[in-house]
């Protein structure tokens, strides 16, 4: 095994201005590791644990279900409840899109139910907001337009078969 080597406390800026760069390059992983290190240096920093969060959540479309788990308890680290709200939505709306991205069979309803999810979240977030902010607003808006543009993104059928009694 190779030893990571640990970066200097004044690099950290520069490493986070670069671990933003790599997620506009569409390189997560690259983004995903430099906020590791960081976070190994610093390991409450949130600017570094919002970037770990959506360096994963930039992966969900490629390896569903590869993050998910480690980017819902990084939620859990966040500072305000607005915070933890809004990267709640994300996560649910990547998730969900990456499902339907998928279009496996039942993979609809599993987005329908994943963009819905966001939507209380962001509902949620959108109360907590400062002045300003309308990042939420706008996240919600973005799932709504998906369920309504998407025939195929409902609710399951609902199974009304009776099981057999003995």
């Amino acid at each position: 095994m190779y030893e990571l080597k640990s970066l200097a406390k004044d690099g950290i800026q520069g490493a986070l201005e670069r671990a933003e760069r790599y997620r506009l390059l569409n390189e997560p992983w690259q983004a995903e590791s430099i906020c590791r290190d960081v976070l190994g240096v610093e390991p409450g920093n949130q600017r570094a644990t919002i970037g770990l969060l959506l360096a994963l959540t930039d992966q969900l479309g490629t390896a569903v279900g590869r993050g998910f788990a480690e980017a819902r308890e990084l939620i859990k680290t966040l500072g305000g409840d607005y915070e933890r709200a809004y990267y709640s939505g994300l996560l649910c709306e990547r998730r969900a899109k990456a499902h339907f991205e998928r279009r496996a069979p039942g993979s609809g309803s599993v987005a329908y139910n994943g963009y819905r999810e966001a939507m209380k979240w962001f509902e949620k977030a959108d109360a907590l907001k400062t002045k300003g902010n309308e990042e939420a607003a706008l996240r919600w808006n973005t799932c709504a337009r998906m369920l309504n543009k998407y025939p195929e993104l409902r609710p399951a059928p609902e199974d009304d078969t009776h099981p057999m009694l003995e």
